[in-house]
């Protein structure tokens, strides 16, 4: 459903846009999985894998934002990449129905295109991708204004909906909230944390032990982990370790703060998504669902764990 973009803030037809064009990449990521050749080469190393669909997600989504946006720092995992694509992967259209349902926050309604950096993470979950864990799967675009994660976009290709169809987009915007799923709390019984699957190692573990957690899901790709938070499926997302970047945590920081949660690093402090910044997460990730208190979790892990990520 598209609609005039004529009136609309600079930041609500970024959001808007971006619900459409992150559905079109994950139609080519259905598409290349289809195809059967995934085309893997590794990155840096065998745990860092990029396929044709991370390729091609990315032209997508970056050739379609550059034509709507062409003054906006856009900053995409898979680095500089060819914006000549096919015709049909150029996105134009908004959805609609976001900017009818609503009204831009008065803190966003003069950003300037000079104050915005769009992170792109065009299939977050390669290596889940490729081993079949398709539900974990996702393509975010995150969207910060002065350095700061404000709007986002969680793309679920693999998604089942109740009619049968494939995907599924979640949104949410700091000052509006979250919409495309159902917020759930999670179990009070019960304390569940969320992890990496493939990248654990001694510090990872020394700060799970210290939660002493009731269970621990072992999944990968961060926009997942936080899902699992906005759906009440977990309590916190813990990760003590460097492995994440800007592009897998820009959307889903903005998307879980809309809602009522909270993400920072394991020191509790906040990510710089400015155009300048270093790629890597390298204070790891601390993230709590809506209810949770963030800095009880935060008093809890050791200094230990503390003193190693504060780089």
């Amino acid at each position: 459903m598209a609609t005039s973009t004529v009136v609309a803030p600079l930041v609500m037809r970024i959001v808007a846009s971006s619900i459409q064009i992150a559905n079109r990449a994950g139609r080519i990521i259905r598409d290349v999985l289809a195809k059967g050749d995934l085309g893997i080469v590794e990155k840096d190393g065998k745990d860092d894998l990029q396929t044709e669909a991370d390729r091609s997600a990315q032209r997508c989504i970056v050739a379609s934002l550059e034509k709507l946006f062409p003054n906006v720092t856009i900053i995409g995992e898979e680095g500089a990449c060819d914006t000549r694509v096919p015709e049909d992967w150029l996105v134009s259209d908004v959805n609609g129905e976001f900017l009818a349902g609503n009204a831009c926050p008065d803190a966003l309604k003069q950003v300037k295109e000079s104050e915005l950096v769009i992170w792109v993470d065009p299939l977050d979950g390669t290596s889940e991708y490729t081993q079949g864990f398709l539900e974990r799967v996702t393509v975010l675009i995150g969207i910060s204004v002065n350095d700061r994660a404000v709007g986002g976009v969680i793309h679920q290709p693999f998604f089942q909906t109740d009619s049968g169809t494939q995907g599924r987009t979640i949104w949410g915007v700091k000052g509006i909230g979250a919409g495309g799923f159902i917020p759930t709390r999670p179990p009070t019984d019960r304390f569940i944390v969320t992890t990496t699957r493939s990248h654990s190692n001694a510090l990872v573990q020394s700060a799970l032990d210290a939660l002493a957690p009731d269970e621990v899901l072992r999944v990968g790709g961060a926009g997942y982990k936080v899902l699992q938070l906005l759906e009440g499926k977990a309590h916190a997302y813990v990760f003590a370790s460097a492995g994440c970047k800007k592009w897998d945590t820009c959307a889903p920081e903005a998307v879980l703060e809309a809602q009522g949660g909270k993400l920072t690093d394991i020191l509790g402090r906040h990510y710089s998504y400015g155009k300048e910044v270093s790629f890597p997460n390298a204070c790891g990730v601390l993230g709590t669902a809506s209810g949770i208190s963030h800095e009880d979790i935060l008093a809890k892990l050791p200094d230990s764990v503390k003193q190693a990520m504060n780089k």
